[in-house]
Parts: C-alpha cells; structure tokens; sequence
C-alpha cells in the first residue's frame, strides 16, 4: 500500500482468500475490471515455518477512489476459487497515522488511575467476604436443594 496518503479511499481489503490459490496475478485479474490498480498487497505470514504464500488477506489499491467504490460494490460477499471473500474500503494503517488504537499495549491495572478508581472497591469487598465466613464450610450447603425425597 505504497502512496495511499495521495490516493486516499482508493484501497480496498480483500479477505478470506486461499492462502495456497490466490496470488497477487489472481487478485490483478479478479479487480482489473473495475479500473486501473496501483499496487497490491499480500502480507506474508510472521511464522518463518509457514508454507503459506499469504496471510490470507490483501489490499488492492486503485488509481480512482471511484474504481475502489465499485469494487467493493459488485465483490463484497462474491466467490474467489471456492471461498466467499470479504471486500471493503481499506482502513489507514494507525502506526501511519498516530491514532491510538483499540487494542491497548498496557495492561488496565497499570494504567493511571485504576487503582485510585477501582482499588477501594476491591478492599472493601474483600474486607466484607472475610467478615462473612463462617467457621463451618459445610453449613453454606445445608440450605440447598438435594436430590431425592426432602426429609419430613
């Protein structure tokens, strides 16, 4: 996806594709029709072990936004060597363009202010578990329902 900020809405995503069938030659002929494509991408798997050539998702980019529109129109939810694939309007790469993203690199109890909002609560209900026991477990299971006739 090489120059999308200077075609912006001209890439599309195309997934569910064979990783062993379809090529970048395959998607060139399957989008050709809809108009002139830019560049095409396949991204390799991170396993080195992998045998498969893709990941199983790749981005076509068109010179026209419009061509990119009608793409996505005539073949999201079409047939690619036996397998329904998924087109859509690619979304920008977010290292690319600064925006957080939804997924979070930190973990939610070391984010700031957790403790301060949740912490109080969690010692509070520990405090009230612990005053709550009783010295007999068993005595919790005497009010529950058994199988078999209730005793008289």
């Amino acid at each position: 996806m090489t120059d999308v900020s200077t075609r912006p809405n001209s890439t599309v995503y195309v997934g569910g594709l064979d990783t062993k069938l379809v090529t970048a030659a395959t998607l060139s002929e399957t989008f050709i029709p809809f108009g002139e494509i830019a560049n095409i991408s396949l991204p390799k798997p991170e396993a080195p072990s992998s045998t498969d050539v893709h990941r199983g998702f790749g981005y076509v980019e068109f010179e026209e936004a419009t061509d990119a529109k009608a793409a996505v129109d005539n073949m999201d939810q079409s047939e690619l060597f036996g397998r329904v694939i998924k087109v859509a309007m690619a979304k920008p790469d977010r290292r690319e363009t600064n925006e957080p993203s939804l997924a979070s690199t930190t973990a939610v109890w070391e984010q700031e202010g957790y403790l301060s909002k949740y912490g109080q609560e969690d010692r509070t209900a520990m405090q009230l578990d612990a005053n709550e026991k009783t010295d007999d477990p068993m005595q919790a299971l005497e009010d529950l329902d058994v199988a078999g006739p209730k005793p008289v």
